[in-house]
């Protein structure tokens, strides 16, 4: 279990000190935001627009497969779309480009997804510094049209043409429903009654009030497919592993994720957990004995290296009522009038 979820999502009395920081935290945030709306502090504005993905908890909360379906959105529409991204907030460093060749310990296992499933197509950058970044993608990707800011709902700096918000009531959903460090929420659950999009993970498991929260749109993960991570043109229904000696292998982040889709599918597997962001080796998917290895996607491609030909990957992918794209493309389609 991880230490957050120790006191994330229950009240101790641990509570007693942490409560009083989560007021501060959420007040510095309100205050922030309202010095940049009365230009005390200045925003910067780039010469593209600029729309922001963000989760409304520390959770990725699907956020990721959102992105992904927004890209291949933007690109049947004629744009070429940039993503900039923080990467591993622990160490984000100066800006530069994420390929699948980077480092997941340095940029986070996620934007290494982002960059398998579309750093082709879609150039993806990361760094500390938001604005920096953004205007190094511009500066290498001229072709690039418009921004997407994968988190970034509490850093006003950045002006954004359009806010779309992410609430994951999948999992752990807003945990105890208090504001960082007592819980796993980044900001005041008002908050989602600004953004212009509210997308929502999951079905409702508990009581929440959302009354005035934007539009929302329910999205449902799909991983019906797995692929070999030798030869990903190798595509099958993952029920091909069915009666397979099978081993299921994950960080701890995506265990119970896996867990769950094992039973989905009505896969039997061996299942092996490893630390949170864990960086795989060799030998943690050595098993000579198997038919088949899964993996999900986020993991699976940091073993690319050493992949042996039984190693299948299983991805997830964001299904969302295409009138999501009708009502982003009204907010943002009048700055591409020669577009498609």
């Amino acid at each position: 279990m991880k230490l957050s979820e120790l006191y994330w999502h229950r009240i101790t009395p641990l509570h007693f000190i942490l409560w009083p920081l989560s007021f501060l935290f959420n007040l510095f945030i309100k205050l922030r935001k309202l010095c940049y709306w009365l230009d005390i502090l200045p925003s910067v504005r780039l010469p593209v627009p600029v729309i922001v993905i963000d989760s409304m908890t520390t959770e990725d909360g699907g956020k990721t497969p959102l992105i992904l379906w927004i890209v291949d959105f933007l690109r049947t529409r004629g744009l070429n779309p940039g993503i900039i991204t923080r990467g591993n907030s622990d160490n984000p460093g100066l800006p530069h480009a994420v390929t699948v060749n980077s480092d997941p310990m340095l940029i986070g296992s996620k934007t290494l997804l982002l960059a398998q499933r579309c750093g082709d197509i879609c150039p993806i950058w990361a760094g500390d510094d938001r604005i920096a970044v953004a205007n190094a993608l511009l500066t290498a990707h001229p072709d690039c049209n418009i921004i997407l800011c994968n988190d970034g709902l509490q850093d006003p700096r950045l002006e954004r043409d359009m806010e779309i918000a992410v609430v994951d009531f999948s999992g752990h959903s807003f945990g105890n429903g208090l504001v960082l460090p007592a819980g796993p929420v980044r900001e005041d659950l008002t908050r989602l009654e600004d953004v212009d999009i509210v997308v929502i993970n999951g079905k409702q498991k508990r009581s929440v009030n959302d009354h005035g929260w934007a539009r929302t749109f329910n999205m449902k993960l799909i991983s019906e497919m797995v692929y070999n991570v030798l030869n990903p043109a190798i595509r099958h229904p993952a029920s091909i592993l069915r009666d397979k000696r099978l081993h299921a292998i994950a960080d701890f982040n995506n265990t119970h994720w896996l867990f769950d889709q094992l039973q989905q599918t009505g896969l039997n597997a061996v299942l092996h957990s490893f630390s949170e962001n864990h960086r795989f080796i060799q030998p943690d998917i050595y098993h000579p004995d198997a038919d088949g290895i899964l993996m999900p996607e986020e993991n699976a491609i940091q073993c690319r290296s050493f992949a042996p030909d039984t190693l299948w990957a299983l991805p997830v992918d964001a299904w969302i009522n295409n009138e999501l794209q009708t009502v982003i493309w009204k907010k943002i389609g009048d700055k591409f009038k020669d577009a498609k």
